[in-house]
């Protein structure tokens, strides 16, 4: 009992208390929520007066914009009507002057028809007085007319007769001496240096030891290099020197750059010898086309065909009567300009020209036909101009000169090969006659290469040994000798080599 009173003392309080702490909790929060409906209030409040700020401003701003573009507008139509007025007082002065015109033209129309007439009553009139006088004279017009010249001729024939011989006399003088100072204006204005090209190339040796080497044992060197490039190697008792004979420009440069090599190099044989002949031809073959690129930039011709240029450099190793075809053509091209410049013609067209009129020689050895034919067809496949092919082709009067460039590059060809020391017949004819030896021992079947040698006296023919045996070798010696003496003219005897050869190779692996 005692226990029970305490309990429920402290029931009783724990119960009173929590209502009171429940109430003081309420009372709080209602103090707290009134706060912030406060805070709320004064926040709209505050937005409120900003957003009236906001409008009130915008207003402001829309106002100012509406004015200005009223303002533009104004302005914009104030420029338009002045425009307009101009316009209409411009079409107002452009309808005057068109009835002006027109008023003119009217007049002017008037005048014309009134001015047919007045001539075709003249013309009438003329006839008239015409008719007259040949009812006076007894004469008709062509009588009259006839009859007046007759005896003009005959009053002043003699003085005519005379002035006419004295002014053709004068007017060729004049003629011959302007045509000599312009033909010596152009060879002064490109005087070239030219030598004349010999058959023979000289090879200094660093020593007379070296000879030995060059002809190798039992001659198996010098036989190599010689069947190889189809020259002949002199080797006799000149100090320090090796001649290397042949009418092939290029195949002599082919055997002096290799033997230089090999000097160089050292080591003669065959092996190494056929190694470096191949090496030498191919830049030959650079040195052909360095030649026609040099000869394009001296003459100052643009456009060409890069093989084109190719062909012209191969002029460098052919020779016409003993003078160089390349050096030739440069020089061509040249006086043609000079020559072109002095008459007011086409100095472009009449250097082209003269640098390509002899490009047939390029490819005469391999085509048939004159070089000038074969010059047409190279130029017609490779697009060059046809003024240009005009100009070129006549320069051997093979075709008639149709264009004053065309006379001008016969004259510069003329010119360039006539002067003294420029040509040799006898040389040509020479060379012309091996060439022509050569050709016919590669017209045989099986044949694959062959040289003249031995200043003509000999030709060395290589044959495949695929298609030509031991029994057909001998075969065909004959028939070459049969046709050198049915078809060519030549001192002494020509020797006939006919070489067969045959390589086995095989490899180690």
């Amino acid at each position: 009992m005692d226990l029970l009173i305490p309990l429920i003392v402290a029931t009783l309080c724990l119960a009173v208390g929590s209502i009171l702490g429940y109430l003081a909790r309420q009372s709080i929060a209602k103090k707290r929520i009134g706060t912030v409906e406060q805070k709320l209030q004064e926040k709209v409040s505050q937005a409120k007066k900003e957003a009236e700020i906001i409008l009130s401003q915008a207003q402001d701003r829309a106002s100012s914009i509406v004015s200005k573009a009223k303002t533009s507008e104004n302005e914009v139509r104030d420029r338009l009507v002045r425009a307009e007025n101009i316009l209409l007082k411009r079409e107002s002065l452009l309808d005057q002057k068109l009835s002006e015109h027109e008023k003119k033209e009217n007049e002017f129309q008037q005048k014309a028809e009134k001015l047919k007439e007045v001539k075709e009553n003249l013309e009438v009139l003329r006839q008239e007085a015409l008719t007259n006088l040949e009812k006076v004279s007894h004469l008709s017009k062509e009588e009259a007319k006839q009859a007046l010249l007759t005896g003009c001729e005959k009053e002043f024939e003699q003085e005519l007769l005379a002035k006419t011989r004295k002014l053709e006399k004068e007017g060729q003088e004049a003629i011959e001496n302007k045509a000599k100072a312009m033909i010596a204006l152009a060879i002064q204005r490109y005087a070239l240096s030219q030598a004349q090209e010999m058959t023979t190339t000289t090879v200094a040796l660093p020593s007379d030891e070296i000879k030995g080497r060059i002809i190798g044992k039992e001659g198996r060197n010098i036989r190599a290099l010689e069947n190889l490039t189809g020259v002949e190697i002199v080797v006799d008792e000149t100090p320090e020197a090796v001649v290397i004979s042949g009418f092939d420009p290029i195949r002599r440069q082919i055997a002096k750059l290799t033997l230089e090599k090999l000097i160089q190099d050292g080591r003669i044989q065959p092996t190494r010898i056929e190694e470096i002949v191949k090496k030498t031809e191919t830049e030959i073959v650079a040195q052909i086309k360095q030649a026609g690129e040099t000869a394009v930039y001296d003459v100052g011709v643009i456009g060409l065909d890069p093989k084109l240029i190719q062909l012209l450099g191969r002029l460098k190793f052919r020779t016409s009567y003993g003078q160089n075809v390349l050096l030739h053509s440069i020089e061509v091209a040249h006086l043609a300009g000079g020559l072109a410049g002095e008459l007011g013609a086409n100095i472009a067209l009449a250097k082209k020209a003269g640098l390509l009129h002899d490009i047939g020689k390029a490819m005469d050895q391999q085509v048939e036909g004159s070089h000038v034919d074969i010059g047409i067809k190279i130029l017609e496949k490779f697009g060059v101009e046809k003024e240009v092919i005009t100009a070129m082709k006549a320069h051997h009067e093979d075709y008639p000169a149709e264009s004053l460039e065309a006379t001008l590059v016969q004259a510069a060809d003329q010119i360039s090969g006539a002067r003294p020391g420029a040509r040799k017949d006898t040389l040509e004819n020479y060379l012309k006659r091996l060439g022509e030896l050569e050709n016919i021992a590669t017209s045989f079947g099986g044949v694959e290469k062959a040289y003249a040698i031995q200043a003509g006296r000999e030709i060395r023919v290589f044959v495949k040994p695929t298609e030509i045996d031991d029994l057909s070798a001998h075969q065909l010696a004959k028939e070459i000798a049969k046709r050198i003496e049915d078809e060519l003219s030549y001192p002494g005897e020509i020797k006939v080599n006919v070489i067969r050869e045959s390589r086995v190779v095989e490899y180690a692996k």
